[in-house]
């Protein structure tokens, strides 16, 4: 989500549409890496800094700056925005979008809260989907059809990869293993665990996995990896600013998500040349076909096992698909259409002079 606001607000910004862009933080936004990044390319930033639940005083703020900057367009990101502030927007009679993601399915309180946002879809004037299942749920929340819009995620190709033995220096990998690459959130959704139970049955090939990203579920994953026997071969790494530019650290990079819409993560794969395995969830199969990649099953550990050890085994026919990855990333998610599919979604819905883009 916060890469697609990066890529929205930089695109608009060069466009020379005014945008900026509120951002809901709990801590220090001077170390909060998408706030640099947008203010290093010139997007006006507006952190709103509020405790932990400290729901009223983010809409006494959310009213406060849309008072004082009165924006033609206010577009949310998250169910949080859309629930607590893009009514207030509404009622000051600005026109409201919103881009849905997809499910982050952490817990049964964020299943009730996205419940709700769905049934306040209806309100907006116009709602975004990055995939055509999110379009189906929409049209299953009776959402108004002349309200969705399918406008899958692009590639703005800011990331640059570093050289292989440069990324896995960075990782502290060994140089002469296979890597197996992970990359996400630390949710049960982005199925982690799968990767893990995976590689566990690959011990006869010495396999190491890599694992970057944060989240709730990393002790549990630990002592999964514990329980395993793999200490020594799966490497956590915590979150990594500019995560992007490690990918050729992996020998093959594994998507082993339950639900996904569009994933950034793995426009990020593609652009950096490697093999992928994905699951078959999504948005997933509308961007790489089994031309490009190895689909798979989702929550299935044996057919992602058995994957990467094609993988590992004909490492030729994997470079070939993942140059034809590249190709298609090139060809078909480029930044300009996509920043042209939100313009017009914008003039339908206001005048484009000023959108407040809100994570």
């Amino acid at each position: 989500m916060e890469s697609v606001v990066v890529g929205l607000a930089l695109g608009l910004h060069r466009s020379g549409a005014g945008v900026s862009v509120a951002p809901i933080v709990e801590s220090d936004p001077d170390r909060h890496p998408v706030i640099r990044t947008l203010q290093e390319g010139g997007v006006p930033v507006y952190p709103i800094l509020i405790p932990h639940r400290g729901y009223l005083q983010e809409r006494r703020e959310v009213r406060r700056l849309l008072d004082a900057s009165r924006p033609d367009i206010v577009h949310t990101h998250g169910y949080r925005p859309d629930l607590l502030d893009s009514g207030i927007a509404r009622g000051m009679g600005i026109p409201t979008v919103t881009t849905i993601h997809g499910s982050s399915r952490m817990s049964w309180r964020t299943a009730v809260y996205e419940a709700i946002q769905f049934r306040l879809l209806r309100r907006f004037h116009a709602v975004v989907a990055v995939s055509r299942p999110l379009v189906a749920d929409l049209k299953r929340a009776r959402v108004p059809p002349d309200r969705i819009h399918l406008v899958p995620n692009a590639w703005d190709g800011r990331s640059q990869s570093l050289p292989r033995v440069e990324a896995r220096n960075a990782l502290g990998l060994p140089l002469d293993a296979f890597v197996v690459g992970w990359v996400g959130r630390l949710i049960p959704v982005k199925g982690c665990d799968v990767l893990l139970r995976a590689v566990s049955r690959l011990r006869d090939l010495s396999v190491h996995a890599s694992i970057i990203g944060s989240g709730l579920e990393r002790g549990r994953l630990e002592a999964l990896v514990a329980q395993e026997g793999m200490a020594d071969h799966v490497h956590f790494h915590g979150c990594r600013e500019g995560a992007a530019n490690l990918f050729r650290a992996f020998d093959v990079w594994v998507l082993s998500s339950r639900s996904e819409g569009t994933p950034m993560v793995l426009f990020e794969a593609m652009a950096a040349g490697i093999p992928i395995v994905a699951t078959r969830v999504g948005g997933v199969p509308d961007v790489v076909s089994p031309a490009e990649a190895t689909l798979v099953p989702a929550s299935d550990p044996l057919a992602l096992g058995a994957a990467v050890r094609t993988v590992f085994g004909d490492g030729a026919a994997a470079q070939a698909r993942a140059c034809r990855a590249g190709e298609r990333l090139q060809r078909e998610f480029g930044v300009g259409p996509w920043l042209a599919r939100y313009e017009a979604i914008y003039q339908r819905v206001g005048p484009i002079a000023s959108a407040s883009v809100a994570p």
